[in-house]
């Protein structure tokens, strides 16, 4: 039977690829390779998650235990129809672009609504914000590579950077037509654009 597989519990499938864990062990790893940049990540969402894994048969409970005072630990294991569901979700998502409706491009559509100033200045507040989280993204990528994680598990963290730059060279050309005149601000909208209601 297939199951919807949503971005946490395929990270939490992806762990348990690797070896079987306890759900706490599965949020320290998640969070040591920064994954929070790509999925929520709260430990009573990924407990939740795991439990709905187990409940679809795609992981099944291995063992528990106990260390000293801490609370008790349940570890899984992935399934052979989780890890075959797991591995063709990662096929499909790979090789297939999906529109995910990302806000940034609806607003910017609907940026003809706002004066020319006004837009010129939330691209350069957008800009400034985009200079810090690659400072920062970039120094979290630097932090995760001292401590050995191996390059394989960060091919997100290189997209998202070329993703990033992408944006900011295009906003900053955007800036620059805008500023030129390059783009009429102010131009009547094409005939064809107006549209009316009839009764």
């Amino acid at each position: 039977m297939s199951y919807e597989l949503m971005p946490l519990g395929m990270a939490a499938l992806a762990l348990l690829a690797e070896r079987p864990m306890h759900p706490y062990e599965m949020y320290q790893v998640l969070l040591l390779r920064k994954e929070d940049r790509l999925v929520k990540v709260r430990p009573g969402s990924l407990y939740h998650a795991v439990n709905k894994l187990e409940e679809a048969g795609l992981v099944r409970i291995v063992g528990t235990d106990r260390e000293g005072n801490r609370p008790e630990r349940t570890t899984y294991e992935i399934t052979d129809d989780g890890r075959e569901q797991f591995l063709n979700r990662v096929e499909e998502l790979i090789a297939e672009p999906i529109n995910e409706y990302p806000r940034f491009p609806m607003a910017i559509g609907e940026a003809h609504n706002l004066p020319l100033d006004k837009v010129i200045q939330l691209i350069r507040t957008r800009l400034a914000a985009l200079a810090v989280d690659r400072e920062e993204g970039m120094s979290e990528y630097a932090d995760v590579q001292a401590k050995g994680v191996p390059t394989r598990y960060l091919l997100d963290a290189p997209y998202l950077l070329a993703m990033h730059d992408a944006e900011v060279a295009w906003l900053e050309q955007l800036i620059a037509d805008l500023e030129s005149g390059a783009i009429d601000w102010e131009a009547e909208k094409p005939a064809g654009l107006q549209h009316t209601i009839k009764d």
